[in-house]
């Protein structure tokens, strides 16, 4: 037991350590994750500045358009709102710089060079500059609708598979100043995930987007491997659980076992080893003239020869139980009849003054196998006798439903009431050496009695005695 105690402390150590590096990695996944998804989520926002700006240059143009329909072609209409509004465009020159060129109404020509990073992508870098260009041209002459925006934003996240509760889109400065507000943010900020976008780098004008928090979108996509980790981890725990309950189980039982061995060397030496001295006694005594003597010697052979097969009968029982090969004959009985009997030979037994009182209103007549249902109710009784001081005295009740095996013993104490039922299970009584047993008469009992479709109860209270209550269906013949 102590080898597979310490197998037992290294086992759950190494479990232990195994879920820690699964914490720690589910962690880190975790992590990770969120890193792309807020990547992503700047992504979307980048692609919503740009596409902001083109649905905000069309409603110019169909503004234009409008206006100048009735006098103006298209051509001249396009022309008009390109004049106005000024023209961008860009290239990349032989140094690696972007250079964009805005032409405004009024002739004058803006050219600004900035300088494209080799360590990042040349197409993101052009698309960034030109945008803040555009916002340079554009924001002077059409205002923002946030609602727009929004609807934007929340696309361009459903493009990569992310789907917030709620998103809204302010445009605030460096010191994070709202410029233009959100009506769906009139509670402020808290609880959102934020994210910033700057898209003007000389007003250090920011795009500042509040979404629900991600982390149920990150748990989302961790789902299978946590679940996976889980049930690992409740697979392992239950299959320890129920090797050790298994185990310490088995170590009771060959505890069990070991006393019951031991019991029953005992009980098995004792009728043997006072037959013995009877026998001996009447071989090497002259007992042929002393009729008393001689009676005393062979009653008391008897007696123990009666014991031992009494001990013999209730192995076998065990052992048949064991192989689940008990087999019960029924047949029809008179309970006050066969518990009558069963009194009378009690009643003779010498070593206790023994008062067996039997009440039975009523003829009750069942089916059952006799010899097992003899073996039950001298088994209860020959207990209540056991356990009792010098006067003994039982009453047993017979009723349509039930018998009742009542005894003024020493009692039961409710700690040990409930496992008198288990097998090889012994109640204790302290240094007591008058009061033996093997702790399978009562197994015997209640295992037989449920194969006949009965059961049995027990009421006791420590120096007051026990009763025994066998239930039956009145309806059994």
């Amino acid at each position: 037991m102590k080898k597979f105690r310490l197998n037992s402390i290294l086992f759950i150590s190494v479990i232990a350590v195994i879920f820690c590096c699964n914490v720690f990695y589910l962690v880190r996944l975790y992590n990770s994750i969120r890193e792309d998804v807020e990547r992503e989520v700047m992504t979307a926002l980048a692609d919503t500045d740009i596409d902001d700006m083109w649905e905000r240059s069309e409603r110019a143009r169909m503004k234009a358009q409008a206006e100048q329909r009735s006098i103006l072609t298209k051509e001249e209409a396009d022309s008009i709102y390109n004049a106005e509004h000024g023209q961008i465009s860009g290239q990349v020159d032989e140094d690696g710089n972007f250079v964009t060129t805005t032409k405004k109404d009024n002739g004058y020509t803006s050219v600004k060079r900035a300088p494209l990073r080799r360590d990042h992508s040349y197409t993101n870098q052009m698309m960034k500059a030109m945008s803040q260009q555009m916002h340079e041209s554009m924001d002077r002459y059409y205002g923002y609708d946030l609602n727009i925006t929004d609807s934007i934003f929340r696309v361009r996240l459903a493009d990569r598979q992310i789907y917030p509760d709620s998103v809204a889109i302010e445009i605030v400065s460096e010191t994070d100043s709202v410029l233009l507000g959100n009506i769906h943010l009139q509670n402020g900020i808290d609880g959102y995930d934020v994210f910033r976008l700057c898209f003007s780098p000389e007003n250090r004008w920011f795009y500042r987007a509040s979404v629900t928090p991600l982390t149920r979108h990150i748990l989302s996509q961790m789902m299978g491997v946590i679940v996976t980790i889980f049930l690992l981890m409740v697979a392992f725990a239950a299959a320890f659980r129920y090797l050790f309950s298994t185990v310490s189980k088995l170590r009771t039982i060959e505890e069990m076992k070991d006393d019951f061995v031991s019991n029953m060397t005992h009980e098995l030496k004792t009728p043997i080893s006072i037959a013995y001295s009877a026998n001996d006694a009447l071989l090497n005594y002259d007992t042929v003239n002393d009729t008393e003597k001689k009676q005393a010697y062979l009653t008391i052979a008897m007696k123990q020869l009666k014991r031992l097969g009494e001990l013999v009968e209730n192995i076998l029982a065990m052992s048949m139980e064991r192989r689940k090969a008990m087999t019960l004959k029924p047949e029809k009985i008179d309970l006050s009849e066969l518990v009558e009997e069963i009194a009378d030979a009690q009643r003779m037994r010498s070593e206790k003054n023994i008062n067996i009182e039997v009440k039975s209103n009523e003829v009750v007549a069942v089916m059952a196998d006799k010899s097992h249902l003899s073996n039950v109710l001298n088994n209860l009784i020959d207990n209540a006798i056991k356990y009792s001081g010098d006067t003994v005295s039982i009453n047993i009740g017979i009723h349509s439903d039930r018998i009742a095996v009542a005894d003024n013993g020493m009692g039961i104490s409710s700690k040990n009431l409930p496992y008198i039922f288990d097998k090889f299970y012994r109640v204790p009584h302290g240094n007591r050496q008058d009061v033996r047993g093997y702790g399978i008469g009562l197994y015997y009992v209640k295992h037989v009695l449920e194969k006949m479709g009965w059961s049995i109860s027990v009421k006791s209270q420590e120096g007051h005695g026990s009763i025994f209550t066998i239930k039956f269906d009145s309806h059994e013949c």
